[in-house]
């Protein structure tokens, strides 16, 4: 997990919480609305108490039947007066705040889009995931009752206290008296609440990404037979997951029996030392009634403090781990050009490396970057072949090209121009890509081809991008361009997945292709088929192929050679074969066999 999940320390509820408040700006009227509906319910319940003092001392120390009558339907009707407040109350918010709920779950799919890859290097999906479902949900249903409950029973507590020693301050001052304690319990509690509520969700994001894994691994796991230590691993998870909810249900245990019992101990005094002072008449049965009443009707916003912090401290763990999301900064669309290093040639046309070094994010400090000082010129219409051991630091300089990793020295031009200074939407449309590892989405074969067009693809292009890259198989799909492929394009075969990435690099004829082994999932008959149609496209582009097979270095002009994170040699193949001993050894059976081993010369 990324140190960005370690627990809090001293962190504010409060201060969290408030980060919300912007977002809420469009339903701030309606929930103020709803609040004050909410407040005025709340209060017509502390009217009761005087109604039912005026009987006791009116009507029914008068023995008059009418004036009862009369109270009880006041009584009656306050009653239903708060009941449709409240559901007033609730309809004020309900489906404002599902529309806050969904803005904040657009904005963080948003923002994990614009986050850099070094972001989702290091973040497992399901922290991602449970930010946006579970997190999200706490925070809706803390907007529509904890927030609004919070205001209404504090408002509530001040007016009822107001009455209460209106009526007799002594007996006030008894209920007042529990105040403190009940302050100073509140405050351990929701400390301690807090570390746990942030482990459980924590906890709840590991949990999920196991079931995600699990799930897009299942041929993994079942073909291995997995199944049982993937369970063993799920049971554990939930035993740690079980065991933090029950430590929050200890603390909520704890707190509810002293909220609970620390008031009804006050009430009981005030109960005795009031009947005492009607007993000795300072103090009318209706009073008492009524004081007793209000006390009564106090229970539950009394009652209510520890749930309601429950939920506010797991609401401020949500924001928390929503804003840690949401506060990463994006990937800047462009930056003032690099500086070329001293000796370097001026501008010139394709696709040129500049001293390029890079070193990962999160690398040690100290440690050797991998890349550094990498030069490399791809001519106008050049088609370059990129070799080297496994570990070299091939797929990270060809991921620099369309900024999927920003490098952290020297620069990387196309056509005279600094990538780094070129909006990351127009570069996107410069340069096309195919990864060695092929990924599809939940979609039709049309749509994962036509991702690779900016601008769109009709369905000429589809089939001439799904010529080059052989892809004839889609012919035979059932619905052929409309079949849906299903999620990680797992119905179908490898190969048959790396030539659909293969279709969308080239489908939208980009001037600029980076191929990170486009062809290692293929036989070696497709192989071919693909090789002599690809040739055909490369004509038209400027292009760097990784390759580790001599059939795919043949598709290129020159041949560069990756050692030690420098390029190390630069040449056709055969003058490669002929002064590189290292670059030989890659090309041979042997080397080839040891690079797939991760081996090197």
């Amino acid at each position: 997990m990324p140190e960005e999940l370690a627990e809090p320390t001293d962190r504010s509820a409060v201060r969290s919480l408030w980060r919300l408040w912007p977002s809420v700006r469009q339903v701030r009227a309606r929930w103020l609305s709803a609040a004050v509906v909410a407040v005025v319910a709340s209060c017509l319940g502390l009217v009761i108490p005087l109604v039912l003092k005026w009987i006791v001392d009116g009507p029914v120390a008068r023995r008059d039947p009418g004036g009862v009558w009369l109270g009880a339907l006041w009584l009656l009707l306050l009653g239903v007066l708060e009941a449709v407040l409240f559901g007033l109350r609730r309809w004020l918010v309900a489906r404002p705040l599902a529309g806050v709920e969904a803005s904040l779950r657009a904005a963080l799919y948003r923002r994990l889009q614009r986050l850099p890859v070094a972001f989702h290097d290091r973040w497992p999906s399901g922290q991602l995931l449970s930010r946006g479902t579970t997190d999200l949900m706490l925070l809706r249903m803390f907007l529509a009752f904890p927030l609004t409950f919070l205001l209404v029973n504090a408002s509530t507590l001040v007016i009822g206290f107001v009455i209460l020693f209106a009526q007799d301050w002594t007996l006030g001052l008894v209920l007042l008296a529990p105040a403190v304690p009940l302050v100073v319990l509140s405050s351990v509690f929701e400390t301690k609440y807090a570390l746990v509520a942030r482990r459980a969700q924590d906890q709840v994001g590991d949990l999920t990404t196991v079931v995600e894994e699990s799930v897009l691994g299942i041929r993994i796991v079942k073909g291995f037979g997995r199944h049982r230590s993937q369970a063993l691993a799920f049971r554990e998870l939930s035993r740690k997951l079980r065991g933090t909810e029950l430590a929050k249900a200890r603390l909520l245990a704890w707190i509810w029996a002293l909220i609970m019992s620390v008031p009804e101990l006050a009430i009981g005094a005030a109960l005795v030392l009031g009947t005492v002072q009607v007993a000795d008449g300072d103090l009318s049965a209706g009073t008492l009634v009524a004081f007793l009443s209000t006390a009564l009707a106090l229970r539950w916003p009394v009652e209510s403090i520890g749930f309601l912090l429950a939920m506010s401290q797991e609401a401020a763990t949500a924001t928390d781990r929503y804003f840690e999301v949401m506060d990463v900064a994006e990937e800047v669309e462009s930056a003032p050009a690099r500086t070329a290093s001293a000796g370097a040639e001026g501008p010139a046309g394709g696709m040129r490396f500049e001293d390029v070094s890079f070193r990962y994010p999160d690398a040690a400090p100290g440690s050797v970057p991998v890349l550094g000082g990498v030069d490399l010129h791809v001519r106008p219409g050049e088609t370059m072949a990129l070799v080297g051991a496994t570990g070299s630091g091939k797929t990270t300089l060809t991921a620099l090209v369309p900024r999927l990793h920003e490098i952290t020295g020297g620069r990387i031009t196309l056509d005279g121009e600094d990538i780094a200074a070129m909006d990351r939407s127009r570069l996107r449309e410069l340069v096309s890509v195919a990864f060695e590892e092929p990924t599809l989405f939940s979609a039709t074969v049309g749509e994962n081809v036509a991702m690779g067009a900016s601008g769109g693809a009709d369905e000429e292009a589809l089939r001439r991008a799904l010529a080059v890259a052989q892809a004839d198989f889609v012919d035979a799909l059932p619905d052929g361009l409309h079949t849906e492929v299903g999620e990680q394009g797992l119905s179908l075969s490898g190969g048959q997945r790396q030539r659909l990435a293969l279709a969308r690099a080239v489908v939208g004829r980009p001037r600029f292709l980076v191929l990170d082994d486009p062809l290692s999932a293929l036989d070696v008959h497709t192989e071919a088929r693909v090789e002599a149609a690809l040739r055909r496209v490369l004509e038209d582009t400027t292009a760097v192929i990784v390759a580790h097979r001599p059939s795919t270095v043949m598709l290129a002009d020159r041949v560069a050679l990756l050692s030690g994170g420098r390029i190390t040699a630069v040449g056709t193949h055969q003058e490669l074969l002929r002064g590189s001993p290292e670059y030989a050894w890659l090309m041979s059976g042997a080397g080839r066999t040891a690079v797939e081993e991760g081996a090197t010369p």
